[in-house]
């Protein structure tokens, strides 16, 4: 039997919420279980979801639309996954999502670094671009403070303009509920990680016209990289005003604070997955100096605009300003002068170079999206049309500067470097708009898609002339919905980016093209959605870093691949996320395993008449590959299977949860790039939680 309620926050699983409610029962008395659907009715792009499975999302069209009725690749992390799998960061968050390699560079505390389809894409938040530069454009994301993350793999620069061709990552963060839903929460883990969080949301008014929400967390941690912290402090607050059905604002800011440093020690090929007579660097050796620090401010304010004039035609505009700023001083190994990284000792291969970065960067941007979203008819044809502007503009201040020392690799001695001083680089500016039309058609069971965008941009360098770019970029798809569930696919998508200056350099715009087929299916018995996609994806003008702080751009790039997803419950109590990417890859991009899977399943039980627990187990497996981007060639990286568990326990107001990620503490490597250096990846890490609902 099903019953549609609100589950609270979106996690809580639907038996979860069943079993809480039949633990109050007399103890004499077994009653069946009450499946309870939280979202049988009104679920939307951006509201709660029970479970794994969403039915709907927004990225991929910029309008409510059915994933089964998307003719692209798009996978969906739910509340109820993060919370499951215990992601502490956006690269956990997305370990067991389709067609993307979450862990580029393993463990590294200055940002998260995501691959899709063998490229790097564009973060967004609430559909509005998040940054523009590199490493210290913004604050690493924390996914307490995320509804859902949406994975749209491929280009989209017809919708979103400043979008490279792997995809976009579209983050949606929470909003007010009017229904009052409270938690708070402590969690206890390794690395000396202690927590609070609190969650509070509800109606302010008798009518529900006044909502709001407020995220805030706290968080004294470690790494496994010796004397590298994880600290971190967030304020989320927001207000929503409903002064009737047709209209609604939501108000929305952020502060966080980040005090971290680099757990990237880019240790060299020698030492790590090579030999060296001296053995193998341990995944916790700091090169550094005590008291290095990367540290991170943001603070955000802006706004979500909904009014519809009546049931045909809704108008919504989305707006932010934020101002993001980066103190550091961090260290990282000469592994590029010579081969193998030991330039300064070739023959014990002990004393390591090392180069000590110290900077700041002031980064401000403002976002605006504008658009007029219409249904109608012509005919027996059905239009969903949809008419925009958006704009962005982009301020970047870096000051910076380096110093050489050299250290024992093996037995560290600290102390023995200059705090470098800093100078001021040219000032970077970024202005970004465009124009976008697009109609979504459905005739009979077919679903058509186009879509066109001129985009303008205006990248500028302090003291140099303003450079100006242009170009439209185009969408065609068409789908066919069969009565049996499946529903086949073709599509054709572009992209243009232009790219923000580093250090000082001007570089030509991406630009990108893929065609796709899949096909989807939604069987009507049970509540699971499985897709197949195979695409051939192009790019030109990506920017690689074969050392630090230069950058080469390249010509054209070319990968293909295919990709197969399901996510749902295959019963009333098993759920399940399982994913396999092939790629293949164009020798100029950084190196990618072709092959990669993952599985990850939770099932509900009771204990001795008990009920409310659940048990979740899942491995993320990544094939052996090498690097040979930029000309070189990097050793071979070895395969990787890494095992992850969840044992939690339920009632109607506590949670009780250990997550284990990496259960075994396997070491292994990330990559190891061909220009010499090495990146570990993420250990064992163990999180102890107890949340109580009020």
């Amino acid at each position: 039997m099903t019953t549609p309620i609100t589950s609270p926050f979106g996690r809580r699983s639907a038996v979860s919420l069943a079993f809480g409610v039949l633990s109050l029962q007399a103890a004499a008395q077994t009653l069946p279980e009450v499946r309870v659907d939280a979202n049988a009715e009104n679920e939307s792009a951006t509201s709660p979801v029970v479970g794994y499975r969403a039915k709907n999302a927004v990225t991929a069209t910029k309008t409510d639309t059915p994933l089964s009725e998307t003719p692209q690749a798009v996978t969906v992390v739910t509340r109820d996954q993060i919370v499951d799998q215990g992601a502490t960061s956006l690269q956990d968050a997305l370990g067991y999502a389709a067609g993307v390699r979450s862990d580029a560079y393993g463990l590294d505390a200055r940002t998260d670094s995501v691959r899709i389809r063998g490229s790097e894409p564009t973060v967004y938040l609430d559909g509005l671009r998040q940054a523009y530069g590199y490493y210290t454009s913004t604050t690493r994301t924390e996914p307490y403070a995320l509804e859902r993350l949406e994975v749209l793999r491929g280009p989209a620069g017809m919708l979103f303009g400043s979008g490279t061709a792997a995809g976009v990552v579209n983050m949606v963060s929470k909003r007010p509920l009017t229904e009052t839903q409270r938690e708070v929460g402590v969690q206890f883990g390794n690395w000396g990680r202690k927590q609070i969080q609190a969650d509070l949301t509800g109606a302010l008014t008798a009518d529900g016209a006044w909502s709001y929400r407020l995220v805030a967390l706290q968080r004294k941690a470690d790494t496994q990289v010796d004397h590298v912290p994880d600290d971190r402090s967030l304020l989320a607050p927001s207000l929503t005003w409903r002064p009737s059905a047709a209209t609604s604002l939501t108000l929305q800011a952020m502060v966080q604070k980040d005090k971290s440093g680099s757990s990237s020690q880019f240790l060299p090929w020698e030492g790590t997955i090579l030999s060296n007579p001296n053995g193998r660097i341990p995944a916790s050796r700091f090169i550094g100096e005590p008291g290095d620090y990367y540290d991170s401010e943001r603070k955000s304010i802006g706004w979500l605009f909904e009014h519809k004039f009546n049931d045909a035609w809704t108008v919504r505009q989305n707006f932010r300003v934020s101002h993001n700023e980066n103190d550091n001083r961090y260290t990282y190994g000469d592994f590029f002068k010579v081969t193998g990284g030991w330039g300064e000792d070739p023959v014990n291969k002990r004393l390591l170079g090392r180069y000590t970065d110290s900077g700041l960067t002031r980064n401000r941007i403002a976002a605006l999206d504008n658009h007029l979203e219409g249904h109608f008819a012509t005919g027996d044809v059905k239009h969903t049309l949809l008419v925009g502007a958006d704009f962005s503009r982009q301020r970047e201040n870096v000051s910076i500067g380096s110093e050489f020392s050299v250290i024992d690799a093996y037995a560290p001695v600290y102390g023995n470097v200059v705090d470098p001083m800093r100078s001021d680089r040219p000032r970077t500016t970024q202005r970004n708009s465009g124009l976008y039309v697009q109609d979504q058609i459905k005739w009979n069971n077919w679903i058509f898609l186009a879509g066109i965008r001129h985009d303008r941009a205006v990248s500028g360098v302090d003291g140099s002339e303003d450079t100006k770019t242009s170009a439209n970029t185009k969408r065609f798809a068409v789908m066919y919905a069969m009565p049996s569930g499946w529903s086949p696919y073709i599509s054709y998508t572009e992209s243009f980016t232009p790219q923000a200056a580093r250090q000082g350099r001007r570089f030509d715009p991406l630009r990108g093209e893929q065609l796709e087929a899949g096909v989807k299916y939604e069987p009507k018995e049970r509540a699971v959605a499985l897709g197949a996609a195979v695409y051939d994806l192009r790019e030109k003008n990506q920017i690689s870093e074969p050392v630090p702080n230069t950058f080469n751009q390249l010509g054209e790039t070319r990968n293909k691949g295919f990709e197969l997803e399901a996510k749902g419950s295959l019963t009333r109590d098993l759920d399940i996320v399982a994913h396999y990417n092939y790629i293949d890859l164009d020798a100029q991009i950084e190196g990618m395993p072709k092959h990669q899977a993952s599985l990850w399943t939770k099932y509900r039980f009771a204990i001795a008449g008990l009920p409310g627990f659940s048990a979740g187990a899942g491995v993320r497996y990544m094939g052996a590959f090498r690097d040979t981007s930029g000309g070189g060639y990097g050793p071979r990286v070895p395969n990787a299977a890494l095992l992850d568990f969840v044992l939690a326990y339920d009632t109607a107001r506590w949670r009780y949860a250990l997550n284990i990620n990496n259960a075994t503490d396997k070491v292994y490597f990330s990559t190891c790039l061909s220009r010499g250096d090495c990146w570990y990846g993420k250990g064992r890490e163990v999180v102890a939680s107890a949340t109580y609902r009020f």
